[in-house]
C-alpha cells in the first residue's frame, strides 16, 4: 500500500492533483531535497518508476527512518510488533503512562538503542502521538516531544502493508540526511528529470535545523531558473507580499486555495476551525 509513512506538516497529498496538468510525461531522474513525508515520492515512483532517484531531509531522525525500512525492515516491524502487543491490551490511562514513558526514553535514554531500535521507537511514538505528527521541545531535550494523541487504536498502531512498499520503494533510492543544496548540486541539466522543491513554509516557524529565510527562497528560485530541460517544481505558501512575483522573471506561477487540517488550525471562540490559505506552484516549464 503506497502513502505516507506519518502525517508531516505541509504535506503535499492533497495538491497533487492540481499539478497533474504541468507533471513531466516521464522521469529517468528524480530529485527531492526537502522529503519530510513523502508524497510526491510515492507518485513519482508508481506513475514513472525512475531509474535514479535521491531524496534528502535534514531531520536526521527521520531520515533514520527511512534509511532503516530500507536496510533493517524486518527487525524494524518486529520491534513496532512487540511494541503494539505491550501498548494495545492497556486502558486508555494505561496507554498514556506507556506513551510518555518511551518518550522520555527517546529524549534522554536514546544511546541504549541502536540505529534501528532508535528508528522504531520514533515511528511507535508518532503513529501514537498528537495527529501523528513530529514537534520537538525544549522539554524532551530537543528530542521528540509531541504530546499523546487518541491513544484509540483498536486492534494496530502501524500499517505493516506500507512498511513494507516503503521497504520496497527504497531499495534504488539514494537517502541523504544533509543540507538541501547537497542534493541541488548533483542535479544535471537533462532531460527527464524532475527535482520537486517542498522547503519550509514561508511565515511559518518550521524549523530547518537553522533559519530558512527570504534569502534561502530566493536561492531556490534562482536554482529553478538554471535549467532549460530539467523540470523543477518549488512549492510554498503565499503571504500576499508579492515576493515571488517580483523574482520570477521567466518563471511560471500557479495558485491554489487550500485548506489546513492536522497542525494548521484557527482558534476561535467556539473551539477551533480549519485555516484557509494559498499554496503557490513556481515552475520552469
Amino acid at each position: 500500500m503506497s502513502k505516507p509513512l506519518f502525517i508531516w506538516a505541509g504535506g503535499k497529498n492533497k495538491m497533487l492533483k492540481h499539478y497533474k496538468p504541468w507533471m513531466p510525461k516521464t522521469v529517468d531522474k528524480y530529485f527531492e531535497p526537502f522529503f519530510g513525508g513523502g508524497a510526491m515520492f510515492i507518485h513519482v515512483f508508481n506513475n514513472y518508476k525512475p531509474d535514479e532517484m535521491v531524496i534528502n531531509d535534514i531531520n536526521i531522525d527521520i531520515v533514520r527512518i527511512y534509511k532503516t525500512i530500507k536496510s533493517d525492515c524486518n527487525s524494524f516491524i518486529k520491534i513496532l510488533d512487540n511494541l503494539s502487543q505491550q501498548y494495545l491490551p492497556l486502558d486508555k490511562e494505561n496507554r498514556k503512562e506507556f506513551y510518555y514513558s518511551l518518550r522520555h526514553t527517546h529524549a534522554y535514554d536514546y544511546l541504549k538503542w541502536d540505529a534501528t531500535e532508535e528508528a522504531a521507537n520514533l515511528y511507535f511514538l508518532m503513529k501514537t502521538g498528537f495527529n501523528g505528527i513530529f514537534q520537538v521541545n525544549i522539554n524532551t531535550n530537543n528530542r521528540f516531544g509531541t504530546p499523546s494523541g487518541l491513544l484509540n487504536q483498536k486492534d494496530k498502531v502501524f500499517d505493516k502493508d506500507v512498511v513494507l512498499w516503503w521497504n520496497k520503494a527504497l531499495q534504488n533510492t539514494t537517502i541523504l540526511s544533509g543540507d538541501w543544496k547537497e542534493t541541488t548540486s548533483l542535479v544535471k541539466d537533462i532531460p527527464d528529470t524532475f527535482v520537486f522543491l517542498d522547503p519550509p513554509y514561508r511565515g511559518s516557524f518550521t524549523s530547518y535545523g537553522q533559519t530558512f529565510n527570504d534569502t534561502d527562497q530566493t536561492n531556490l528560485v534562482e536554482f529553478a531558473k538554471k535549467f532549460e530541460h530539467t523540470r523543477v517544481f518549488l512549492c510554498n505558501r503565499d503571504i500576499e507580499d508579492n515576493f515571488y512575483e517580483n523574482i520570477l522573471e521567466d518563471l511560471l506561477i500557479n495558485k491554489y486555495p487550500v485548506t489546513y487540517t492536522a497542525g494548521r488550525r484557527k482558534k476561535t471562540e467556539d473551539g477551533f476551525e480549519a485555516k484557509k490559505a494559498t499554496e503557490v506552484l513556481i515552475r520552469n516549464m
